[in-house]
């Protein structure tokens, strides 16, 4: 596979960004999450997702001219209007937001609505980390999942991302979602022709299957069976009966051309350690779990893994299949690398 710096192929996806309409902010925003994807090693997530968004706004699912704007704002607690555009703006006005009033009151909660695909949940938690503040992100997609005892895509696979500042190491970093895996491997899967793991996902008919294709045209399975399922849930309500998003249910796939608008939501709830116990007891309490997890030998620290990939990434680039770049080359009008 072809190896492409971080910067050549960040201002590839920019561009492709920017000649299917969407303005130079959210074109600048979005290539520089993608990437963060890809150097994490989390390719479903990353610049495979550009000729995705590029349909979406050049077919009006998502709005490449909005603009995130403050809804409203009490104490607390502020509602941003993503305006149907791709999500990464408004998600970034909403922690910012979010740090302010943590700073200010204690807590801040966020919320985001007539949103899009927010990409991987930890990329928006970097400036909580970075500011010595707990953080917590939450997001609903498309109906991917079953209810609890169902067989008919209900929920998104709804993911949920925190942060955690330590004294002198990086911030503990955790990132999941809550089916067995992001639906967005199986996008990958399926481009590339592979088999999927049984116990990924179930066909239309309610069947396990090895194919992405059916698992994409069927559900994915929840992350620890009836608990994953309620578990999205919880995130669903949070993001979308606070913030007046659209449910999962209401919102057409991504992985397909034509549909609707998503409006889906996106929450982010950041705490000031200050405002608790303190921010010295907090930060020995963390190094004191910290120190007992990593006695067992085995153990790794959430976060590590990716960071090590970025670190990677950042010396060497990124390896992509050259069928995508040459879609990324093509979206750009031919950009150079």
């Amino acid at each position: 596979m072809p190896l492409v710096s971080l910067d050549s192929l960040r201002n590839l996806a920019s561009a492709a960004l920017a000649r299917a309409g969407a303005n130079a902010a959210m074109a600048d925003a979005t290539a520089r999450a993608l990437l963060h994807a890809d150097a994490h090693g989390l390719a479903s997530h990353g610049v495979s997702r550009v000729p995705q968004y590029a349909t979406h706004l050049a077919n009006g699912r998502a709005d490449g001219a909005a603009q995130p704007r403050i809804l409203r704002e009490k104490g607390s607690a502020v509602l941003i209007d993503a305006g149907c555009g791709l999500a990464f703006p408004a998600c970034a006005l909403a922690v910012d937001e979010a740090i302010e009033r943590a700073r200010e009151f204690g807590i801040g909660f966020a919320g985001v609505t007539n949103s899009h695909h927010f990409g991987e949940a930890a990329y928006h938690l970097e400036p909580v980390g970075a500011a010595g503040l707990v953080g917590l992100a939450l997001g609903n997609s498309p109906a991917a999942m079953a209810a609890a005892g169902g067989r008919r895509p209900l929920f998104g696979t709804n993911p949920i991302a925190a942060v955690f500042p330590r004294r002198d190491s990086p911030p503990v970093v955790i990132d999941l979602s809550l089916s067995e895996v992001a639906r967005g491997k199986l996008m990958v899967a399926a481009k590339e022709g592979r088999a999927i793991p049984l116990g990924w996902a179930l066909d239309a008919d309610g069947q396990p299957t090895t194919d992405p294709k059916a698992g994409l045209a069927g559900s994915m399975l929840p992350m620890g069976g009836t608990k994953g399922a309620m578990l999205a849930f919880v995130v669903e309500v949070m993001v979308t009966a606070l913030t007046g998003a659209a449910m999962g249910f209401e919102a057409s796939s991504f992985f397909v051309d034509e549909g609707n608008r998503p409006r889906l939501g996106q929450a982010f709830l950041v705490i000031d350690p200050d405002a608790l116990a303190g921010r010295e007891i907090f930060l020995d309490r963390i190094e004191s779990l910290v120190a007992e997890m990593t006695k067992e030998q085995g153990v790794r620290l959430p976060g590590e893994r990716r960071r090590a990939l970025a670190e990677g990434a950042a010396a060497r680039g990124i390896e992509i299949p050259a069928a995508l770049l040459a879609d990324l080359e093509r979206l750009a009008g031919g950009a150079p690398r």
